[in-house]
C-alpha cells in the first residue's frame, strides 16, 4: 500500500532521529511519577510541591516559539502543558535535541517522556518546565486532528464505523469516551463488591460446549480436531452454574461471554457479556428483591446516583420497581387475552395485530412476537414482567398457582429487557419432558430450539436444591447507565465487516495522465489517492486547490495551467 505524504515524511523523521544516535522505541524503563489530572488537581501554585516529577505522555499540540517552545501532552487521566527550552534540555554545546529533534524530527502524536518542574505560567495556566526529554516513542501514522474555535469542534473523528474499526484512534483523539469504559469497570467491580459481600462465589465455566445450552438461541459451531467432534460456542452458561448448586455451593456467579449466530444491530453484537448468578434456596419473589437492590447499588457506583438519563427518558433504579404479569401486560396495550389459548389462537391473533408470524412458531414464539411488538416499548421506567406461559420458560419451575405459567420475570427499562430469571426448574422429570417439547419445535424448524441436555438431565437426578437465577446483559445495562443506544458504543471492539481496502494507485498511473512527479504526492495530500478518486472531482477546484497548497506547503514547483490540469482529466476518463 502506497504511503500518503505526511507518512512518507513521518519514516524520514524516524530515520532523522536514529541517524542521530537517538533510539526512538528504547527498552529501558522510564519511571512516571504523577499523572496529568494529579498535577491540575493537586497543584498549589505557592507552595514547594511536584518540584522533581517525571512525566510521561503523547504530543497533541505544539507551539513552537525559536529557543523555547509549548507542547500540550495527553496520558492516561488528560492533558497537561510542558514548557520546553533549549538550553534547559540542552545544557551542553550540542543543541540538537531541540534545534532538531524537537523542533524538526517531531510530530503529533510521538510519545515523549520529561523531567522538571510544574509552575505556573503568566497567563495563569499549569504547566511542567521541562530540564531532560526523552523520546519514548515515534508515531508513523498521522492523529486525526481535532480543532476548536469559537465554541465550535471542527474536524472531529467522529465516523462510527472508524470509530469503532479504529477504537486506538478514538480513545486518543476523543477522551470523553474513554470515560464509558472507566463507568463500564466500576459497573463489573460494584457488582462483583454485591455479591462478594453477600457471600456468593465467583467462578468459571467452559466456553467451548459439546452442547450449545441454557438459552434459546443459534450456535456457533465449530471442531475439535482431536476428538474429532463437533462444538459449541457457548450461548449461556446457565446448565454449568446450575451443576455447581448440584455440587453443593450455595451461590455462584459468573461474567460470561456468550456468541450467538444471529442478526446484528444497534442493540445485539455476535459476542456479548452477560452475568448470570443462581442462589440456593430462594425463589424468583426474593430475586426481584435482589435485583433491584443490586441495581440500585450499582447505579450509584457508576454514575453517584440511582438516576441515569437514556435519550429522552429519565430513568431512576432507586429500588422498589414495579411488577406486572405478562398475562396483564398483553391484555392491557392490546385487549386480548392470552390464558388458556390455543397455538392458533395465539398465531390468529398475532396476525390480526399486524405481527409477521409463520408455522414454526409454538405458542412461546407466538407469545413473545405480541409481547415484543405490542408490549415491551412501553415500560420505560425498571419493570419486572413476571408469570411467563410455561411454553416461553423450557427451564422454569411451574408457578406454584397456576400450571399453565412459570415463576419467570424479565426486567425492562426503556421498553429493553436487561435482566431474565426464574424459580429454577428442578424436577428431572418435568425437565425432561419440557427439553423433549424443545426438540419438537426443532423438527418444526426452530433452530433456535434448545437441545437435549443428558449429562444436565443426571446431574438433576442427583437432586438440585431449590434455587432462584438471575442473568443480566452487562452491555445493555451499561448502555442504560452511559447514555448510549448503541451497543457498539460500549463494546471497546465491536464486530465489524471486513474493512474495504481501497487501491491507492501508484505514481506511475498518474504520471500516465501527464501528471508531473512532483505533483503526485501533492494530489494524494488532497485526498486523492487512486486516479477514480481524481476523475470524480471538479478540475477547476482541483486547479485552485493546487494553488492553495503550493503557497500552504511552500512547494518549489511550476504551477500547471488550468488547460494542463483539464488535460488530466480528459486522460483520465
Amino acid at each position: 500500500m502506497a504511503l500518503s505524504a505526511q507518512e512518507q515524511q513521518r519514516r524520514q523523521n524516524l530515520q532523522g532521529i536514529i541517524d542521530l544516535g537517538i533510539n526512538p522505541y528504547p527498552a529501558e524503563e522510564f519511571e512516571v511519577n504523577v499523572t496529568a489530572a494529579d498535577i491540575t488537581e493537586n497543584y498549589e501554585k505557592d507552595k514547594l510541591n511536584y518540584k522533581n516529577i517525571s512525566f510521561a505522555g503523547r504530543i497533541m499540540s505544539r507551539r513552537i516559539m525559536g529557543s523555547a517552545s509549548f507542547v500540550e501532552l495527553q496520558d492516561s487521566t488528560g492533558r497537561i502543558q510542558a514548557y520546553v527550552k533549549r538550553d534547559d534540555i540542552c545544557a551542553g554545546e550540542d543543541k540538537a535535541l531541540y534545534n532538531t529533534v524537537f523542533k524538526k524530527l517531531l510530530d503529533i502524536g510521538d510519545i515523549i517522556g520529561i523531567q522538571g518542574h510544574v509552575f505556573t505560567t503568566q497567563t495563569g495556566e499549569i504547566s511542567i518546565h521541562v530540564q531532560e526529554l526523552k523520546v519514548l516513542t515515534k508515531a508513523l501514522r498521522p492523529l486525526p486532528i481535532v480543532k476548536e474555535a469559537d465554541g465550535k469542534v471542527y474536524d472531529a473523528f467522529t465516523d462510527p464505523e472508524q470509530r469503532y474499526r479504529m477504537r486506538y484512534v478514538d480513545l486518543i483523539v476523543n477522551a470523553q469516551n474513554k470515560e464509558i469504559f472507566v463507568k463500564r469497570t466500576k459497573l463489573y467491580s460494584a457488582m462483583r463488591r454485591f455479591f462478594d459481600d453477600a457471600g456468593y462465589m465467583e467462578v468459571e465455566t467452559p466456553v467451548l460446549q459439546s452442547i450449545p445450552g441454557g438459552a434459546a438461541a443459534r450456535p456457533f459451531v465449530t471442531h475439535h480436531n482431536a476428538l474429532d467432534i463437533p462444538l459449541y460456542l457457548r450461548i449461556a452458561n446457565e446448565l454449568y452454574l446450575k451443576r455447581l448448586i448440584v455440587g453443593g455451593f450455595d451461590g455462584v456467579y459468573e461474567f460470561s461471554k456468550n456468541f450467538r449466530n444471529e442478526g446484528m444491530d444497534r442493540t445485539h453484537n455476535p459476542e456479548f457479556t452477560a452475568m448470570e448468578i443462581y442462589v440456593a434456596y430462594k425463589d424468583y419473589n426474593w430475586m426481584m428483591d435482589f435485583t433491584e437492590k443490586l441495581l440500585e447499588h450499582c447505579a450509584i457506583a457508576v454514575n453517584g446516583t440511582t438516576e441515569a438519563t437514556f435519550g429522552e427518558h429519565k430513568v431512576d433504579f432507586k429500588a422498589p420497581y414495579a411488577r406486572v404479569t405478562m398475562t396483564d401486560a398483553i391484555k392491557n396495550f392490546t385487549g386480548f387475552d392470552i390464558s388458556g389459548k390455543s397455538e392458533q389462537e395465539l398465531r390468529e391473533a398475532a396476525l390480526g395485530m399486524g405481527i409477521a408470524v409463520n408455522e414454526t412458531m409454538g405458542k412461546g414464539k407466538l407469545i413473545d412476537e405480541i409481547f415484543g411488538e405490542k408490549c415491551e416499548g412501553n415500560f420505560i421506567q425498571p419493570t419486572f414482567i413476571t408469570d411467563y406461559p410455561i411454553e416461553m420458560s423450557p427451564l422454569t419451575k411451574k408457578h406454584r398457582n397456576n400450571p399453565e405459567l412459570t415463576e419467570r420475570f424479565e426486567l425492562m427499562v426503556c421498553g429493553k429487557e436487561i435482566a431474565n430469571a426464574y424459580s429454577e426448574l428442578n424436577d428431572p422429570i418435568d425437565q425432561r419432558a419440557r427439553f423433549e417439547d424443545q426438540m419438537s419445535l426443532s423438527e418444526k424448524g426452530d433452530d433456535e430450539a434448545m437441545f437435549i441436555d443428558q449429562d444436565f438431565l443426571r446431574a438433576l437426578e442427583y437432586g438440585m436444591p431449590p434455587t432462584s437465577g438471575l442473568g443480566i446483559g452487562m452491555d445493555r445495562l451499561i448502555m442504560f447507565l452511559t447514555n448510549n443506544p448503541s451497543i457498539q458504543e460500549v463494546l471497546f471492539f465491536p464486530q465489524m465487516r471486513p474493512e474495504k481496502v481501497s487501491k491507492v494507485s501508484t505514481e506511475e498511473e498518474f504520471a500516465a495522465l501527464g501528471i508531473p512527479a512532483g505533483w503526485v504526492p501533492v494530489l494524494q495530500k488532497m485526498g486523492f489517492e487512486t486516479i477514480e478518486s481524481l476523475k470524480e472531482a471538479n478540475p477547476n477546484k482541483v486547479f485552485n486547490d493546487l494553488g492553495g497548497m503550493r503557497k500552504k506547503l511552500k512547494l518549489d514547483l511550476s504551477m500547471p495551467s488550468k488547460e494542463e490540469v483539464t488535460a488530466w482529466f480528459a486522460a483520465a476518463q
